[in-house]
């Protein structure tokens, strides 16, 4: 059974080591790194998932603006190995995106695979442009609030 908390600064290491493993090296140079540098996460919505203590995985989200309109950027979000396939992905994906709609959130953007997050309602964006050099058909975004996404078109920004 896993347990979910919002992540501390206690987490922190475990939460980098968990990225470090799940992810190619040089991940930090990628665009999206570009918008969280110096920006405070949403920590309501940065959610770590244990399991007898033991960390299985591990949600992040970042305030950016798009075209001066607010948005989340959701990632990165990653599961340790010996927990894939089980859905907790999913379910960080799911819990948290309920949250922000909660929290009064309308939109939120990624940079990832359209047939994988399809399924969380995600689409790919138009109009929407990531800082290169990043793909343009993995720019998705998903609506929490009816329409949030019409007319919302420009460069990805960072937020404050």
């Amino acid at each position: 059974m896993f347990e979910f908390h919002r992540e501390t600064q206690e987490d922190w290491w475990e939460v980098e080591a968990l990225y470090d493993l799940c992810f190619a090296p040089g991940r930090e140079a990628l665009s999206s790194y570009r918008l969280r540098e110096g920006v405070p996460k949403v920590g309501d919505l940065c959610l770590v998932a244990r399991e007898n203590g033991i960390l299985a995985g591990v949600i992040r989200y970042w305030p950016v603006h798009v075209g001066g309109a607010k948005a989340l950027l959701l990632g990165p979000v990653a599961v340790h190995p010996t927990h894939q396939g089980e859905g907790l992905g999913a379910l960080l994906i799911q819990k948290t995106m309920q949250r922000a709609a909660a929290e009064g959130w309308s939109r939120v953007l990624l940079v990832g695979d359209e047939p994988y997050y399809s399924r969380f309602g995600f689409a790919r964006l138009h109009g929407v442009e990531m800082p290169p050099p990043t793909n343009p058909s993995r720019v998705l975004g998903h609506a929490l609030s009816p329409g949030a996404w019409d007319d919302v078109r420009g460069h990805v920004t960072r937020a404050g």
